[in-house]
Order: structure tokens, then sequence, then C-alpha cells
């Protein structure tokens, strides 16, 4: 071995640190993580002094003494710039220049260093969860889907991951490919492939699955497939808490599906449970009931104002349920 690489044991080549300096790195970066930032520059100066071009803790040493002082920054970029020179092929100094330059809010540049340590390490969780944070700031909606795919394939048993993954369809505007993902997660959890300890109870009435078949309805909801939506209520309804949502949701398969009369009884038992001040109550009530009269062959136009003139009038959800001592 040349004596460049006995002063580097990494130069290039990937090769560890010796143990008692690898656990000096341990400790290194658990201080960084805490914000001690300057017990961490104390690891790093201690590995330094034996290995003064180990690209890793170089890096590591021009993170955190960006946070240390404020008026260091320029010499903390120097510093994790010469840790990936000498450590190019290091996924480790790809991060940390990711994470500088997401300090510096050059978020474009950081993720560009996000997807070159991902190049070495494509299974880094840390790494994707940067990154797909970065994505969805950025909006760059597309790149969030394929890194939240990532994640989910090498932690198929988190539920915050199908979660994630779900929504990051609806955003791309994949409505059906996230309802694939919602049964496909579901029937994970029927088959009991799901060994996570946290994994809800399909049929338990509780907020976790609740919010679930909600959403899943939603979903149905924002594609038009009314039917559908309405079969899901009926068949998930018992473990739906929220029953104002679960009411509302009801109202809105009935009005579509043109069965007024069902739709308006359902928008009074939402009002009586004192819903009166939701305005989506009171368009639906009135379509509702206009469609009604105007299926039973009445000129709704009696009950608008023509020419200075009220004609008749209609009873609303306000003048219908009067308010009383009680």
């Amino acid at each position: 071995m040349s004596s460049s690489q006995q002063q580097n044991p990494q130069a290039g080549q990937g090769q560890a640190l010796p143990k008692k300096e690898a656990d000096l790195f341990k400790n290194l970066v658990k201080h960084y993580e805490a914000k001690q930032y300057k017990k961490a520059m104390k690891q790093a100066d201690l590995i330094l002094k034996k290995f003064s071009k180990h690209g890793e803790t170089l890096a590591m040493k021009g993170l955190t003494m960006y946070y240390f002082s404020t008026d260091k920054h320029e010499e903390a970029h120097n510093l994790v710039k010469e840790g990936l020179r000498n450590d190019f092929r290091s996924h480790v100094c790809w991060h940390v220049y990711g994470l500088l330059h997401r300090a510096d809010r050059d978020y474009g540049e950081a993720i560009k260093c996000y997807k070159q340590a991902l190049r070495i390490d494509q299974d880094n969780l840390q790494i994707l969860r940067d990154l797909g944070l970065l994505q969805i700031q950025m909006r760059d909606l597309s790149g969030f889907v394929v890194t939240r795919n990532s994640i989910l394939i090498l932690k198929p048993t988190l539920q915050p991951n199908w979660l994630s993954f779900m929504l990051a369809k609806q955003l791309l505007g994949q409505t059906e490919g996230a309802l694939q993902v919602i049964d496909i997660y579901l029937e994970t959890l029927r088959s009991g492939n799901n060994t996570n300890n946290d994994s809800i109870e399909l049929l338990e009435r509780n907020y976790a699955p609740s919010e679930l078949q909600l959403y899943k309805n939603n979903l149905l909801l924002s594609l038009g497939k009314w039917e559908d939506a309405m079969s899901h209520l009926n068949e998930m309804g018992h473990c739906i808490v929220d029953r104002g949502a679960y009411g509302w949701n009801t109202a809105t398969c009935l009005l579509n599906l043109e069965k007024y009369d069902e739709c308006i009884s359902t928008l009074d038992k939402l009002m009586q449970g004192g819903r009166m001040e939701d305005y989506r109550l009171h368009a639906a009530y009135m379509c509702a009931y206009l469609m009604t009269k105007e299926k039973d062959n009445v000129d709704v136009r009696k009950w608008w104002p023509v020419g200075g003139h009220e004609y008749g009038g209609m009873d609303t959800p306000a003048t219908k349920f009067q308010l009383t001592e009680e």
C-alpha cells in the first residue's frame, strides 16, 4: 500500500477507518444530529489528527462548522469540497454536500447531490427521505412518486410509506393509481402480510381505519364514481368515526345519483346534528329541493324575486329549523 493510502485510508478507495476512528466518526454524527456542534468538531479534529485527508470526516466537519459559526460558511464549503475531492465515491460526502446546498437554499443543486449519492448507495433510506422532501417542496411530483415508491419497496411494512405513496399518486393526478395502492395495502392487511404491530384492524371503529376509508371514498368521489362510492359507504360505514363526513359523502352520492328525497333526508339529519353553518349543506339542500320540484313539473322560477316582487318562497334550512328557547 502506498504512503498516500496509509495517510488516507479511504483515498477514493472506499476503505473503512480503523475501529477507534470509526467509533469517533459515529460519535461525530450523533453529536451533529443532537446539534452539539462543539463536541462534533472535537470528534472530527481527533480523526483528522491521524487521517488528515479522510473525506467523510472533512465533509462532516465542514457541515458542522456551517451551523456552528455563521461567519465561517465559506470555510465550511471549502472543507466539504475538499472531503468530496478526497473521496469522490462516498455517498456520505455527496449527501453532506447536498445538505450544505439545502442549508443555502440551493435546492436544485441539493437534489443533484442526493441523486448522485443514491447512485452509489441506492437503498439509503435517509437520503431517499431527504430527496423526497425537496422534491415535494420543488413540486417535482413525478420524481416524488418515484422516490416514495423506492421507500415503499424498501420498507413495505410501515403504514406511513403506503400513505405517502398514495398521496404522491394523487398529487400527480393519478387518482386511479392512488386507489389501486389503497386496495393493495388493504389486501395486505386482510391477508395478514403486514407484520407491523401498528397495523390497523380494518373492521375496528377507530380513527386510523376511519380516516383511511374516508380517504378512499373521497378519491372515488373525485373520480365521479358515485355508485362505487355509495357501495363503499354502505359496506364500510360502520367503522367510520367522523359521522359528519360520512353524512356529507352520502348526501353527495345521493344527489349525483338523482335520489333527491333521500339526499334531502340525509341533509336534514346533518343540519339537526349541529352543522347548520356549513354552506355546502345549504347548497346541496337547495339543489336537491329544486330538482325534486322540477321533476314534479313545478315552475321553480316562482321562488325567486322577479321585477321587485317575491312569489311565494321556499322552505330553506334556515326557516325550516326554527330556533327555540331550549
